[in-house]
């Protein structure tokens, strides 16, 4: 055995023990070709980011986006508003600036050739941005940067300077144009220039890549922002470069976190064989995580980036448990149990023997406990949404990497580790052992009856508490601004500007109605319930504005009525009607084709809260179903009702359409975000019972007993229900990314019971009171759960220091929930099995040898 050759004569997995051990040299060169492997295709990662890898498309919502995506665009847009510092944009110096800005967003490209598309570019400067007015010679409709003037208005680039007759003509049109708010400031101070990232992905299978995309707008930025101009860009492809930037400093924090991994581990086991293998392991299953990924094709989302460092910790933490088994059979020969004397009588074994103790002990906790975590992950496909998919592959690879680095290569690696200055390190773990006995005494308190039953109505009422409280976090966003960035970020100044000198705002959603193909010009009733619909949206508070097809339509009609106020209304009779819509055109996102079958309702809100947008949702929802104004068939006659026309077309014939009209929810930035929201509230409790589910009957398996299984999964609740009531405390909605991180919290938080009750349920078999049995848990694994907790703290400890909020608010959820479960098992657990398992065993006093 001292030489290192395997001997089955003992308890345990002999044809495994065998197999890894009686095989040491080839189990590691084969780790240590599959890591240079994993490194290599590593190194291949790239960041990659993508809008429809956001959107939960089997949703409601996102049919209707897929749907319409080609007429009116996504939501993928750029808005680059140019403001004056002096509240004035009719100088030189602003219009040059503007017009530069408009004119170069068209040409932004990445290097394979997609980005903005031209024809959906909108500005001031733009051929699709006209007025139309009424003269006593009939209609006037000219651009709003007009190709004629009484004297030449060439480019502003040229180095023109208008006349003041100039600029009062350009602000008629501007203000004729209906664009104030929209294109223009409320207060004349800047101009907006609106652009659509179209498509993400080309017909040969090229992504668009958004932080060159970004790259370019900034380029676009650092060129006009000068002197009094100010430039503020926002839009998708700016959240994901802002998010991908912030993201790269957790490279920083990786290296803070492995090197005070380290020294945590140093101190715990005063050996530097020890910890270097400890964390050599555990970034042996980081590097293979990342080169699995690239195998299968997959990039690495700023979103995601999180998930490295969740490996690292939980490959450390369970590595923390190896190495104290490992030194109780390298100091004592066994487990770490009996009186000090005795203890100091007994020999220590070789390390080869060691090692395959270790093995034997952890072999089941620690896959009981991993499995529970992968399960955990997974769950989280449950989310239909890509980037979700991705991280819960993500971390479910992770996880079940680290059952091979924790509890093969680890051990292996022990097998050959000889600790130098045994005896004093053997000293050092004896004090270690008797140093917290008094802690350990008063904690085994917790398993008397009196104590227990205490212990656990304090924790019915905290847990009242925490629902009850908890019950208030919002499903989506609580705060104004891109959650993911700091208030203060660049992003989100931007946006406080846009929003606040521009009517419309940036949070958008988008009622589709859809009719018959030319109903829009020949049924008033169905235009008429149109323009009711939007009277009764207009009246929901956190709408700023709603723009329609009538709207424009009231408008041309009372100029064709001498513009008269009283004229503006919707006419009855079909001739007039089209009269009214014909000047109406495709580009101005109204209608989408000239028989007009489509017919968007932008809806401007205040913001996209969580609450703004199911009040809005909900206002939607109501008005139609009172009036029966939705059907999921509609799509179906639609196909039908154009083919009906066409015929007619082509026959000589004339189609009369019906009255029907049907309202599809949702286009728009806040289309995306409702159903996302949907998803989340739908989804939220289902995955945190399947993670408890997972939890339980992996623990039944293990421990062969429903009652250690509900013992070790009830804590577990508690905690979930504390951590929701911190997300309400700290202002922090319930989303996509914070109910994975939940699931995640949830899963990982187990190891600490399935640890202490592996060891309470050895000695409770031995014949040990319960009591006695976790004094000795909490005695030899105590310290160890504890710098588990610690590490697992540390490893995300460090994301509160984050430039990303939501780097930030998750280090803190996580190192909140990671502390706070190691602190409910240790009291609950006892308490728990008290009163589950063992009620009519008598309180005893606890023997401290």
């Amino acid at each position: 055995m001292a030489g290192g050759s395997y001997n089955p004569n003992h308890a345990g997995y002999p044809t495994l023990e065998k197999l890894i051990f009686g095989n040491r040299g080839v189990v590691l060169v084969i780790f240590g070709l599959i890591t240079l492997l994993m490194l290599y295709a590593a190194t291949q990662l790239k960041i990659d980011a993508g809008f429809r890898k956001q959107l939960p498309l089997n949703h409601e919502y996102m049919k209707t986006f897929l749907d319409y995506e080609k007429e009116f665009g996504g939501t993928n847009r750029v808005l680059i508003a140019v403001v004056d510092k002096r509240g004035d944009m009719f100088n030189p110096e602003f219009l040059t600036a503007l017009e530069g800005v408009s004119n170069e967003i068209s040409t932004v490209r990445d290097a394979n050739g997609l980005g903005v598309d031209q024809s959906r570019t909108r500005s001031i400067y733009t051929p699709n941005t006209r007025y139309t007015i009424v003269t006593e010679e009939g209609f006037e409709a000219d651009n709003v940067w007009p190709a004629r003037f009484p004297e030449p208005f060439p480019s502003m680039e040229s180095g023109f300077k208008p006349s003041p007759e100039q600029y009062a003509i350009l602000k008629r049109n501007i203000e004729l144009s209906g664009i104030i708010g929209r294109l223009v400031a409320k207060d004349f101070s800047g101009a907006m220039v609106q652009a659509e990232l179209v498509p993400e992905e080309s017909a040969d299978g090229k992504r668009l890549n958004y932080q060159e995309i970004a790259k370019e707008l900034e380029k676009i930025r650092s060129k006009y922002e000068k002197g009094n101009v100010s430039v503020h860009i926002i839009g998708f492809t700016k959240i994901v470069d802002d998010i991908a930037k912030g993201a790269k400093s957790v490279i920083y924090f990786f290296l803070v976190t492995v090197a005070f991994t380290w020294l945590l581990l140093f101190i715990y086991s005063t050996s530097v064989k020890l910890a270097t293998l400890t964390v050599l392991a555990a970034f042996v299953a980081v590097i293979w995580m990342l080169g699995a990924l690239r195998l299968m094709g997959f990039g690495i989302d700023p979103m995601n980036i999180l998930t490295p460092f969740l490996i690292f910790a939980i490959g450390v933490s369970h590595g923390e448990q190896m190495i104290n088994r490992f030194r109780g059979q390298i100091f004592f020969g066994g487990l770490e149990e009996g009186s000090i004397e005795e203890l100091r009588r007994r020999q220590g074994v070789e390390p080869y023997q060691a090692a395959i103790a270790s093995f034997r002990s952890l072999l089941v906790p620690g896959a009981v406990a991993l499995i529970a975590g992968c399960i955990g992950f997974a769950v989280i496909l449950m989310i239909p949404i890509r980037i979700i998919f991705e991280l819960a592959v993500t971390a479910t690879i992770g996880v079940g990497i680290i059952m091979f680095t924790n509890l093969i290569l680890l051990p292996v690696l022990l097998s050959y580790t000889r600790l130098s200055n045994l005896p004093r390190k053997r000293e050092f773990r004896l004090r270690q052992l008797t140093k917290f006995d008094a802690i350990w005494l008063f904690m085994a308190k917790f398993s008397k009856h009196m104590v227990a039953a205490g212990i656990l109505i304090v924790g019915l009422i905290v847990f009242a508490f925490a629902e009850h409280y908890g019950s208030r976090m919002m499903i989506g966003d609580a705060q104004r601004g891109v959650a993911e960035l700091f208030p203060n970020s660049r992003y989100n100044k931007d946006a406080d500007v846009v929003t606040s000198k521009f009517a419309l705002g940036i949070d958008i959603i988008n009622v589709i109605a859809e009719v018959e193909p030319n109903a829009c010009a020949q049924s008033y009733k169905a235009m008429e319930i149109f323009d009711r619909f939007a009277w009764h949206v207009r009246q929901v508070e956190g709408v700023t504005k709603v723009i329609t097809m009538v709207d424009v339509g009231k408008q041309v009609w009372a100029a064709n009525n001498f513009g008269s106020l009283r004229w503006r209304v919707l006419p009855r009779d079909p001739q007039n009607m089209a009269t009214a819509f014909r000047m109406i055109e495709t580009d101005t996102g109204l209608l989408n084709e000239t028989t007009c079958t489509a017919m968007p309702m932008m809806i401007f809100l205040d913001d996209h809260r969580a609450e703004t947008i199911d009040r809005v949702v909900a206002a939607v929802k109501k008005f139609r179903a009172d009036n029966n104004l939705f059907d999921v068939t509609f799509t179906d006659k639609l196909m039908k009702a154009k083919a009906a026309n066409a015929e007619a077309e082509n026959s000589g014939g004339e189609f009369t359409p019906s009255d029907a009209i049907n309202f599809r929810l949702a286009t728009g930035n806040v289309g995306v975000m409702a159903a996302t929201n949907d998803e989340v509230k739908r989804l939220e409790k289902r995955i945190l019972y399947c993670v408890y589910a997972a939890v339980f009957v992996m623990c039944l398996i293990s421990f062969r007993s429903p009652l250690a299984a509900l013992c070790i999964t009830l804590p577990l609740i508690l905690v979930t229900a504390l951590g929701e009531a911190l997300m309400v405390k700290l202002g922090i909605g319930l989303k996509v990314n914070t109910l994975t991180v939940v699931a995640l919290g949830v899963g990982i938080g187990v190891d600490y019971a399935i640890y202490i009750y592996a060891r309470m349920n050895e000695l409770m078999q031995q014949g040990k009171t319960l009591a006695q049995s976790y004094f000795e848990a909490l005695k030899t694994t105590g310290i160890a759960i504890f710098y588990t907790a610690l590490t697992l703290a540390a490893g995300v400890a460090t994301w509160i220091f984050s430039d990303l909020k939501f780097q930030a608010d998750m280090g803190l959820m996580l190192t909140f929930m990671f502390v706070v479960n190691m602190i409910a098992a240790m009291v609950f657990l006892p308490a728990l099995c008290r009163w589950f398992m063992r009620p009519s065993e008598k309180d005893t006093d606890v023997v401290v040898d």
